[in-house]
């Protein structure tokens, strides 16, 4: 009992407070200063601006599939559901107000001034007539208002994952059932979002999302700048939040469910309450990112909620090393801006003579290739190079390490 007093260890770092926490803020912080300036000064494009802030929210989606799956265990191959669902909740508005501020003014110049029926109708008639209507489907009921639509880029994610989980996980499906169940829901939303009478206009989508109402005279320039700033501090934030989740006793519970669901089960905690905590703020949080990814990138249609961009999102946290944050966050700005470089025609092809290695067709075998080699030959991802680096920190071990107080043991527990 002696030799235990004489002992005393520091604590386990909190994520919430760890250097990791701060050295991602502050890169994030020098990086969104950076750009600014050089977007200001005209040394990079709007569009490669737009790119790196449509990255910000990738990283966002990536550090709460991190979350779900590499400090719970749930492989949830259906995130980028609420993903699109955030997207297309901002995006009603956006059309709406949009079309408004074209056909009111039209109206305006007839003799009679028109009704806000008449106004309501033929806003209807621009925005549905590519699939052959011009009423508002009831999914419309509040997109004339950017307060309520705002509020369903949190409700509907939040309220989906809820319901799902609690009747996912109250059933204890686990592994790879619970895998295929968030996957057969992914695939179910965007088979329905495909058909014209969804209300959302099928596979043509929602359009010219890059206009925001209001402000058609700012320049582009300016807008992405505004959306970068705005994705940089959702990423902050967003980053904060998770790290105080997977941080203390809530972050031992997670990770504990994640290692030995039955043994948590045991001891008394209520597991599935955990699960769904995490399994919904996660939604939330991917809803959030998806609010600010399409007006960026300006349309989205029901492809983008198909079931391979969610694979793709976990590629990018295994890449990057799931159980760690910023694993998770550099995962996904790496590959997505590959994946710009490579399909976009940035990587040059390579001419073998027989055969012409053309990116824009073989990226998706080299994002494979790589998935399978981060497997099987560096599980922990890119992350596991900062294990890698605090491995070879050995404390200097000279001088008496023995029971007695004052020894340097003592000291060692406290670095």
């Amino acid at each position: 009992m002696a030799v235990s007093e004489s002992l005393p260890l520091r604590p386990t770092p909190r994520p919430a407070t760890a250097p990791s926490t701060w050295v991602f803020l502050g890169a994030l912080a020098v990086f969104t200063l950076v750009v600014t300036v050089m977007a200001s000064q005209g040394m990079i494009s709007t569009a490669f601006v737009k790119t790196l802030g449509k990255t910000l929210c990738l990283m966002l989606a990536a550090v709460a599939m991190d979350v779900v799956w590499g400090y719970t265990g749930i492989l949830s191959l259906g995130h980028m559901a609420f993903f699109g669902l955030g997207g297309y909740m901002i995006g009603m508005w956006l059309m709406y107000a949009r079309t408004e501020n074209i056909v009111a003014p039209a109206l305006a110049q007839q003799p009679l001034p028109p009704t806000q029926d008449e106004i309501r109708d033929a806003i209807g008639s621009q925005i549905f007539g590519v699939v052959g209507s011009s009423d508002f489907p009831l999914v419309w009921m509040f997109s004339h208002s950017l307060v309520a639509q705002l509020a369903l880029v949190v409700l509907v994610p939040g309220l989906l994952a809820l319901v799902f989980g609690w009747l996912a996980f109250r059933s204890r499906v686990t592994g790879v059932y619970l895998s295929i169940l968030t996957q057969a829901m992914t695939l179910a939303l965007a088979l329905y979002l495909f058909q014209n009478d969804s209300g959302l206009r099928g596979n043509n989508g929602l359009s010219g999302l890059q206009n925001i109402p209001g402000y058609e005279q700012v320049p582009q320039a300016t807008i992405s700048l505004w959306f970068l700033w705005a994705s940089a501090l959702a990423l902050a934030l967003g980053y904060l939040l998770f790290a105080w989740v997977v941080s203390g006793k809530m972050g031992s519970v997670l990770r504990a469910v994640r290692d030995d669901e039955a043994r948590v089960r045991f001891l008394g905690y209520h597991v599935e309450g955990f699960k769904l905590f995490a399994f919904t703020l996660t939604a939330v949080v991917t809803g959030i990112a998806g609010a600010l990814y399409y007006p960026q990138a300006g349309i989205i249609n029901p492809a983008e909620i198909a079931p391979i961009a969610s694979i793709y999102l976990a590629v990018w946290v295994a890449i990057g090393g799931r159980g760690r944050l910023y694993g998770a966050a550099i995962g996904a700005a790496l590959v997505s801006l590959l994946s710009s470089w490579f399909t976009g025609g940035g990587a040059p092809d390579i001419n073998l003579g027989v055969y012409t290695v053309q990116w824009t067709d073989w990226w998706l075998v080299l994002l494979g290739l790589s998935f399978v080699c981060v497997t099987l030959f560096a599980p922990k991802g890119i992350g596991g190079l900062v294990d890698l680096v605090q491995a070879r920190r050995v404390p200097d071990r000279q001088g008496d390490y023995g029971p007695d107080k004052g020894a340097k043991r003592q000291e060692e527990g406290r670095e």
